[in-house]
């Protein structure tokens, strides 16, 4: 299960009305790629077809998808949103994750 923090529901509610996406018929798909320096990146895209090797979850009225493969890396996750001047955008708390780089885009376990 994917969790998704309250500030992290209204950038993701802002960004997918500017991008022509809403949050009743579309969803936010996170999952995890080879890369980064620390061996694993996080990807965070917005998308609407579902395939059947999705795992689905909803929390705060977010719908979120995780391939399969991506779904092990996430368990317990919560996705934050830090802005500001110092802020990062989206964040992944991982609880899995034994080791990120120092930007926090990337994670070994």
């Amino acid at each position: 299960m994917i969790k998704v923090s309250e500030t992290a529901k209204r950038k993701i509610v802002n960004l997918m009305a500017e991008d022509g996406f809403n949050t009743k018929d579309h969803f936010v798909r996170v999952g995890v790629k080879s890369g980064g320096c620390s061996g694993l990146s996080y990807e965070l895209n917005f998308d609407q077809t579902q395939l059947d090797q999705d795992k689905v979850f909803e929390d705060n009225d977010v719908r979120i998808v995780i391939n399969k493969s991506s779904f092990l890396y996430l368990i317990g996750t919560t996705l934050e949103y830090s802005g500001g001047l110092n802020g990062k955008g989206f964040v992944f708390n991982n609880p899995n994750a034994q080791r990120t780089c120092g930007c926090g885009e990337s994670f070994s376990l």
